[in-house]
C-alpha cells in the first residue's frame, strides 16, 4: 500500500473534507479526490460517505485511521528530527485556552526546553477547545489542554486538574450586597450589578448561576472581553462581577483588589485534559511534555 495515499487519507479523515485536507497537503482538491479513489479501488470497501459539508468516515475509514496515523506520525517525526536523535532539537506544539496555557502549562514546560541532551523547542497557539481539538486531530499541535473531552478514538485524553470557580467584584460592590438576601434569596440580591464577561453568553455567570443557585442570570454583561485575565482587571477596576477561576484570582484576592461575593458548600469546577493524538504518546519529547504537565498539575488543584 502506497504510504503517500495513506498519509492523504489520515489527513483528509483529520480534516474532515477534501477540500481542508487539500490544503494541509498543498495539492489540489481533485489531486486528493483521486488519491482517495484509489485508496478505496485497493481496499475494495468505501472509506468515506460524501456530505455536502465535508466527508464522514465509514466503519472501514475510521479502523484504517486508527490503525495508521500513529505510524504515520511516527514516521513524520522520524522525517523531522533526523536519525540522530542526540544533535536534534524536536519542536512541541502546543495548544489550549490563552489565560490557562500561559499561567499554569508554558511556565512548567519552560524548565523542559534547556535540559540537555532532551530538551526541546516550544511552540504555543491559543483556542478555544473545538478550535484546539480540531487543530490537534489535523496535525497542527502535538499536545493540546482542552475543557472538552474529545469523542471518538483518534484522540487520547486524560484529566489534568479541575479549576475552581468563584463569584467576584471590588470591594465598592461587595458593600453594597446584602449578604442576608444573597443567603436567603440567591440570584436575585445580585439583579442590580453590572457583569464582566468573555462572551455575550455569559458562559462563566451562566454556569456559576445554574450550579449555585439553580437559575439562568437576568443581566446581560457590561463589559464583554475576550480574556479571563483581562475580565480580572475591569472587575478590580469596579466594572462589576464577575465569575473566575480561583487560580487567576488569588493574588487579587490575597491584595484586596476584588473579594469573594459568595462561597458555596460545593463550588462550580471546570476539568481540564491533557490530549494527544492516540499513538503519539510513543514520541519521547510529546511523552516528557504530557508526564511533566500531570506532574505540575497535582499542585494546581
Amino acid at each position: 500500500m502506497d504510504l503517500a495515499l495513506l498519509r492523504t487519507f489520515v489527513t483528509v479523515h483529520r480534516a474532515g473534507s477534501f477540500t481542508r485536507a487539500a490544503a494541509l497537503l498543498g495539492l489540489s482538491q481533485p489531486a486528493v479526490t483521486s488519491q482517495i479513489r484509489t485508496l478505496e479501488r485497493q481496499l475494495g470497501r468505501p472509506l468515506f460517505l460524501r456530505q455536502a459539508r465535508g466527508v464522514t468516515p465509514t466503519t472501514m475509514g475510521d479502523e484504517l485511521a486508527h490503525k495508521a496515523a500513529p505510524h504515520l506520525d511516527a514516521l513524520v517525526e522520524i522525517a523531522e528530527s533526523g536519525l540522530d536523535d542526540e544533535s536534534s532539537l524536536r519542536t512541541l506544539h502546543l495548544a489550549g485556552p490563552p489565560e490557562f496555557t500561559a499561567e499554569r502549562a508554558l511556565p512548567a514546560l519552560v524548565e523542559l526546553t534547556g535540559e540537555d541532551g532532551q530538551g526541546f523547542a516550544l511552540r504555543a497557539s491559543f483556542g478555544n477547545a473545538e478550535e484546539t481539538l480540531e487543530g490537534l486531530a489535523a496535525g497542527h499541535h502535538d499536545l493540546a489542554i482542552s475543557t472538552a473531552r474529545p469523542r471518538g478514538a483518534l484522540l487520547t485524553a486524560t484529566a489534568l486538574c479541575d479549576e475552581e470557580h468563584i463569584l467576584v467584584a471590588a470591594p465598592r460592590w461587595a458593600e453594597e450586597i446584602d449578604t442576608g438576601a444573597l443567603r436567603d434569596k440567591g440570584a436575585p440580591a445580585l439583579e442590580n450589578l453590572p457583569v464582566v464577561e468573555v462572551h455575550e453568553s455569559l458562559p462563566f455567570v451562566a454556569r456559576y448561576w445554574a450550579s449555585v443557585f439553580d437559575s439562568r442570570p437576568a443581566a446581560s454583561g457590561t463589559v464583554i472581553v475576550p480574556d479571563l485575565r483581562a475580565v480580572l482587571a475591569c472587575t478590580a477596576a469596579g466594572a462589576g462581577l464577575a465569575v473566575l477561576p480561583r487560580y487567576l484570582c488569588a493574588p487579587a484576592l490575597e491584595r484586596g483588589k476584588v473579594v469573594a461575593l459568595h462561597e458555596p458548600a460545593v463550588p462550580p469546577l471546570r476539568t481540564y485534559f491533557l490530549v494527544v493524538r492516540t499513538g503519539t504518546l510513543a514520541m519521547p519529547h510529546i511523552a516528557r511534555a504530557h508526564e511533566w504537565l500531570q506532574r505540575a498539575a497535582t499542585d494546581w488543584c
